[in-house]
């Protein structure tokens, strides 16, 4: 299948950094297409260097938030996703702060309940699982315990 201008890498990078930037300012009080906006921070699970990825989120209410490894529909998940699988460590910048998270992969339970209402926010969601076979991973962000 061909690649839409959301798989192009040239314009990831230039999105993200725009996005980054703008997300920073607004102090994480930024939302796209109805949801609202994080800074997932991860450990690169080949390279050890640390990145930053800007990404939608879903509120659980309780301190949870989902995050979607759609990569625009993409055959490959994207690579924040395998650094979340090989560090699960990780930060998210939102809401004027940053905070520790473990992540793990949604069960297929938890991505039936959530995924109805992660596409309910965003229809680009429906639109990118159509355009792969794999089912997009849905991943939970539990906050870690304050030391």
């Amino acid at each position: 299948m061909a690649k839409t201008w959301t798989q192009n890498p040239r314009f990831q990078r230039a999105f993200n950094a725009f996005f980054t930037k703008l997300h920073r300012l607004r102090k994480g009080k930024l939302a796209f297409s109805g949801m609202p906006s994080l800074l997932l921070h991860t450990t690169g699970a080949k390279s050890g260097a640390q990145r930053v990825s800007p990404l939608m989120y879903l509120d659980l209410g309780d301190g949870r938030v989902v995050i979607v490894a759609s990569n625009g529909g993409a055959e490959a998940s994207p690579g924040w996703f395998h650094n979340c699988v090989a560090n699960p460590s990780v930060s998210a910048e939102h809401g004027g702060a940053t905070l520790r998270y473990t992540a793990r992969v949604a069960t297929a339970e938890e991505r039936a309940e959530w995924w109805p209402r992660i596409t309910g926010l965003y229809k680009g969601y429906t639109k990118y699982q159509a355009r792969t076979e794999r089912p997009i991973p849905l991943v939970l962000l539990t906050p870690q315990p304050v030391a």
